[in-house]
């Protein structure tokens, strides 16, 4: 099965420590991530997220279990997901103290079968994108701090 890396980084503009612990909280994944519609079933290093996908009036909602892993307290976490279809996701994040905030980079490996690989992959980015984004929004507000 092909499996595909990448990453990026962004600047935030909060401690290491606040950026943690918003992403070890699995309800802080709503609206972060921008399929993720709800979170429930929060038990331990893992939760369901339910994410929505659209074809114009249509909408299928795909529960997946994320575990939720904090490998080292305020600078990596990690989070692990299995797909219907065989699709394998693991994103990391490395946090890092920098002059006014923190450097987050997040690098996803993702794993899916060849016919669903180009799909797959352009989900993963598009989602990547705007989670960073929405992030350094949410830390510039100064909401999370």
């Amino acid at each position: 099965m092909p499996t595909d890396r990448f990453s990026d980084t962004v600047h935030l503009a909060a401690a290491p420590s606040a950026v943690y612990a918003h992403l070890l909280d699995p309800r802080s994944y709503v609206g972060l991530s921008p399929l993720v519609v709800a979170v429930r079933d929060i038990r331990g290093d893992s939760y369901v997220a339910v994410e929505r996908f659209r074809l114009g009036p249509l909408h299928w909602d795909n529960n997946i279990r994320v575990t939720l892993t904090g490998v080292e307290p305020d600078r990596k976490l990690t989070s692990a997901v299995v797909s219907p279809g065989g699709v394998r996701l693991t994103a990391t994040i490395d946090l890092a103290p920098a002059a006014e905030g923190t450097t987050l980079t997040e690098t996803i490996e993702v794993s899916s079968p060849t016919l669903l690989r180009s799909f797959v992959v352009k989900q993963a980015t598009s989602v990547q994108r705007a989670r960073l984004a929405e992030l350094t929004r949410r830390f510039s507000a100064g909401v999370y701090e």
